[in-house]
């Protein structure tokens, strides 16, 4: 008899698990509080217009290749993919640059914007391939005992993780000019943590972007859910949509399955959660695990979160796909959002246009505007109710005035707005921290949250707040490590 398992939510780490573990037969039934697959990656439709709701970088495709072979499918099959070049638009006050991870024409960006770069840019190359070769198998396993942190692997990697030293620091090795060295550490923000602060093992984030490219999918990237979706389906799996779970089914510290919402108890021999990490902690346990008390999950340590602007215009504008805009004073806008908990004046925000590449997600003619703001989580008392309308308007004249996107206003067919109050009310993100627990060293490894979870028996986490960390490409395997940890343990049971 197959052993069922129990999946709370349909994000990209619980289908990644599900369509892996239907695959080999198990009996597998995902809760879904929405009336569609996706979480954060799922599509967001307003009136024939289609945005992305979270993620709109593909980075590391080739791990999203390897989940659906493990799942017996080739995604090729389910999904179109397309590389983008220019990666993305880097927009400062005074110089842009468009990087592009064809080495020749990268030389070629720096030779035109930081002439005299280009030998440290072949040095980043070389130096941080090292160190993404030591590192990338310590993102492969699972870290649920403390003698994972003297596995070969980990010990292997350990000379390359620069400890003490912050990925700005670090681009100091290969570059000079501050805004060159921004250029290649400004992601550091969607690990929780100021390109001052985070570690420089993430430098890897630079590289793979230069080594392997980005990909946009055609439809978007919650495209990707919705194949997945289908690849379970196909494997006999059962998906259970506008079905809330109320609390996990513990007893003796073992999860026994899930309680919906209305009472319905369903048991299973072993629980995934893709709920995000702290909101389930603090909502779908009780008791919540001592270690996780509501006092413990507020002094841990979050990303930022993010003011989102989604605008359907009946236009197209001739910028990048993906265009990222530098405060003047960034490192200012850095503090205000991680230490100071202030809106700056001066902002610093993402634009995507994603219709010059892909057509079918507006009206012919037609385009979506993706815009995202890093702003202050919730541990900081702003009152989003107050700020709301103002920030909107903040965020349009900066679109209209240093964007490109000249005239805006007058283009808008349809908008939407999500604040961080909507993050934790509508997709229960714990202080609205769009990217999750921070990346710190005391985060990260077997200091994050398990994979295996530890206060539960027969309980996994999938997702950003488990390893190895948030991102879609380290999503994917949360879910494929959680998948093959039960594939292991129940090796007997499978077919």
């Amino acid at each position: 008899m197959s052993k069922k398992i129990a999946i709370i939510g349909a994000g990209p780490g619980g289908l990644t698990a599900g369509m892996i573990l239907a695959r080999h037969g198990y009996d597998v039934e995902i809760f879904e509080k929405e009336g569609h697959v996706g979480g954060r990656n799922a599509p967001l439709k307003l009136d024939g217009y289609t945005f992305d709701t979270g993620p709109t970088f593909l980075m590391m495709n080739f791990v999203l290749e390897e989940v659906f072979r493990l799942a017996g499918k080739d995604v090729t099959e389910y999904l179109e993919q397309v590389k983008l070049d220019p990666m993305y638009r880097l927009v400062f006050s005074d110089l842009e640059m468009t990087p592009s991870s064809d080495p020749r024409k990268m030389e070629q960006e720096l030779a035109r914007v930081f002439p005299g770069s280009e030998a440290g840019y072949r040095k980043f190359l070389e130096k941080e391939k090292v160190r993404f070769d030591a590192m990338y198998p310590c993102l492969k396993v699972d870290y649920s005992s403390f003698s994972s942190l003297f596995s070969a692997n980990l010990l292997r990697a350990l000379p390359h993780l620069s400890l003490g030293k912050s990925i700005f620091e670090n681009l100091g090795e290969y570059f000079t000019p501050e805004k060159l060295k921004l250029s290649f550490t400004f992601q550091s923000k969607y690990l929780g943590m100021s390109a001052w602060e985070c570690p420089a093992a993430f430098s890897i984030i630079p590289f793979i972007e230069h080594s392997y490219g980005i990909f946009h999918v055609i439809g978007g990237l919650n495209m990707i859910s919705q194949a997945m979706e289908k690849v379970f389906c196909e494997h006999g799996g059962t998906l259970r949509l506008n079905t809330p779970v109320e609390r996990i089914l513990v007893e003796n510290k073992t999860a026994k399955g899930v309680v919906l919402a209305g009472g319905e108890e369903v048991f299973a021999d072993e629980v995934i959660v893709n709920a995000d990490f702290a909101y389930a902690m603090a909502h779908l346990t009780d008791p919540a695990p001592a270690k996780y008390s509501r006092e413990k999950l507020d002094a841990m340590e979050y990303s930022c979160s993010t003011f989102m602007v989604y605008l359907g215009i009946d236009h197209r504008y001739d910028i990048p796909h993906h265009n990222v805009f530098f405060a003047e004073n960034y490192r200012e806008n850095i503090e205000d959002i991680f230490n100071n908990g202030r809106l700056s004046d001066d902002l610093s925000f993402y634009v995507q246009n994603a219709s010059v590449t892909d057509p079918t997600l507006a009206p012919e003619g037609h385009s979506t505007i993706y815009v995202l703001v890093p702003v202050p989580n919730l541990s900081f008392p702003i009152s989003w109710e107050r700020e709301k309308e103002r920030y909107t308007e903040k965020v349009l004249d900066a679109l209209e005035s240093r964007a490109g996107l000249a005239g805006l206003r007058s283009h808008i067919k349809v908008s939407k707005i999500t604040t961080p109050d909507d993050w934790r009310d509508s997709y229960h993100v714990y202080k609205g921290a769009t990217f999750n627990l921070a990346h710190t060293l005391r985060q990260m490894l077997y200091f994050r949250p398990h994979n295996e979870f530890e206060s539960f028996r027969n309980c996994y986490l999938v997702g950003g707040g488990t390893h190895p960390g948030s991102g879609l490409p380290t999503i994917y395997e949360s879910g494929r490590i959680s998948a093959e940890m039960i594939l292991s343990k129940h090796a007997g049971g499978k077919r």
